[in-house]
């Protein structure tokens, strides 16, 4: 990613959300649709050019294959992140966990390291959680 465009703000948002779905090894339509979703309604997303998506996708798919990929990763992301949006990073990437009604130990453990790398606060964290849970909770 870094090779081929400079990473914004948006792309590292972007890479958290298909980490989050990549991190169970099972990319389920319900995840790529909420990805979708989120890119196309939150203002944080307003300017951004769609088409980088895939480039980005295919970055975390290739630090996935690597050993340590997952703290690359995590370091990509701190650095193209502001501070003021780590809290947004980690609000969508519970929303895309929680989008096909289950959680995976692999995407739970994904979430966790995401909240230390970004330095969330367990309190704010857990009401993060507990929207993204309150969100997609169905009959």
């Amino acid at each position: 990613m870094t090779d081929r465009i400079p990473l914004e703000p948006e792309d590292a948002l972007v890479a958290v959300m298909v980490g989050v779905s990549v991190s169970d090894e099972d990319i389920r339509t319900s995840e790529l649709v909420e990805i979708e979703q989120i890119v196309n309604h939150l203002p944080v997303f307003a300017d951004y050019d769609v088409d980088r998506i895939r480039v980005v996708a295919n970055t975390v798919f290739d630090m996935f294959e690597v050993e340590d990929g997952l703290d690359a990763l995590f370091g990509l992301v701190r650095q193209a992140l502001p501070e003021k949006l780590h809290e947004t990073a980690y609000a969508i990437a519970c929303d895309v966990a929680a989008a096909d009604g289950m959680l995976a130990q692999t995407e739970l453990r994904f979430l966790e390291e995401l909240r230390y790398a970004l330095d969330i606060d367990r309190l704010h964290a857990a009401a993060i959680e507990r929207g993204a849970r309150a969100r997609h909770t169905t009959l």
